[in-house]
């Protein structure tokens, strides 16, 4: 492994990471090694692949570097190859059997590099009898039982969370987790590993704390009537009169105490001990919302420990009070976007370079990682 230590970018300082580009978890994925510290490398094919956006604004590619290789050419795999053996990690995203087919599977870069973490992101995983086929998130969370927990209505359809779920929760994030734990093994015992992220396993994995609440007795297998799934009066949204929504998490009660005093609603507040009686405490919250607008709200239980929060849109986010003061957005190329996180006090990750375009680092990383045979491919992919 690269052990040169320049500025402190991040605790992945000197890891280097081949990432094969594809679109969703796995860049997201890299991204997230890349915000650490760790010399990111994306090989793009000729042609592009991506979001289908401008690539200068597909903040998934920052903090990275972009070469052109077509894996389909002949000289393409040796290549890659040739990254793989100076890299600690790859990542790629493609379908089972994709990548040894295209001759970079893991037994073709362990054998050249047997110190690698191969990092695999798929959504039904590389075996089993859906593992052949196509899929996205939503599907992947429908058959763990999460999207079934979504939504107010019992009797109604799930609520969609956008592909936070399955994806980055269930998907990228469990990626990092295995490349880090694989990575101190490789480290350690100087035994490279393949990783197996399947989104349906890592967003089953995230619901456990609900499988031990079903096996408890402490939550009914349906949605809308549970504690945290808002069933619960006092664990909800509500509408303010200017069409607004005020999210509330009063569920201590000493919070919920708070909650109901500076609500203005203490008359209906023994109604929390009464299930029978959630109907008529949810009414009564509800009309008290619908009283004030959001920002008079926001002002009431601003510095409480009522646990109650305005929802805001993903524009008016980074203006909160507490997310700029923590600085929790950033700004780069008149981009706001969300600054590398998690923090860390000796080894801070930094937004260092904007998305990488593709191809445009070809020939800076065929030097840095002296890989020759980059430049041929960057010449036949001109």
């Amino acid at each position: 492994m690269s052990t040169t230590h320049t500025a402190r970018n991040g605790p992945l300082t000197g890891v280097r990471v081949v990432e094969l580009a594809g679109i969703g978890p796995g860049p997201f994925a890299a991204m997230l090694l890349a915000d650490l510290g760790a010399d990111v490398v994306r090989v793009d094919r000729p042609g592009g692949a991506g979001l289908g956006i401008d690539p200068a604004r597909d903040l998934t590619n920052r903090n990275k570097r972009s070469v052109l290789v077509d894996l389909k050419a002949e000289v393409g795999p040796a290549t890659v190859l040739d990254l793989v053996e100076r890299a600690d990690v790859l990542v790629e995203g493609y379908r089972p059997g994709v990548a040894e087919r295209l001759g970079v599977g893991p037994e073709a870069c362990l054998a050249r590099n047997p110190r690698l973490v191969y990092g695999r992101m798929t959504g039904w995983g590389q075996d089993g009898p859906l593992a052949p086929t196509a899929g996205h998130d939503i599907g992947y969370i429908a058959i763990t039982g999460a999207l079934g927990m979504f939504g107010p209505d019992p009797d109604g359809p799930p609520t969609i969370p956008a592909n936070l779920v399955g994806d980055y929760a269930g998907g990228s994030l469990y990626l990092v987790i295995g490349v880090l734990a694989a990575l101190q093994h490789a480290r350690t015992h100087g035994e490279g590993q393949v990783v197996d992220a399947a989104i349906v396993d890592g967003t089953a994995h995230l619901t456990t704390m609900i499988h031990a609440m079903l096996a408890a007795g402490g939550w009914q297998d349906r949605r809308g009537v549970n504690l945290l799934d808002g069933g619960c009066p006092f664990y909800g949204v509500y509408e303010t009169s200017d069409g607004g929504h005020m999210a509330v998490g009063a569920l201590e009660e000493r919070f919920y105490a708070e909650f109901v005093r500076l609500l203005g609603a203490e008359d209906v507040a023994a109604a929390r001990h009464d299930l029978a009686r959630w109907p008529e405490l949810r009414k009564a919250v509800a009309d008290r919302f619908r009283s004030r607008t959001r920002e008079e709200w926001t002002a009431v239980f601003d510095g409480s420990d009522a646990c109650v929060a305005p929802v805001l849109s993903l524009r008016e986010a980074p203006g909160h009070p507490h997310l700029a003061a923590r600085a929790t957005f950033t700004e780069r190329d008149g981009i706001p976007q969300p600054a590398p996180a998690p923090r860390f006090s000796a080894t801070p990750g930094t937004l260092r370079t904007g998305p990488a375009l593709p191809g445009a680092d070809t020939a800076e990383v065929a030097r840095d990682w002296a890989v020759p045979a980059l430049h041929t491919q960057e010449s036949k992919t001109a």
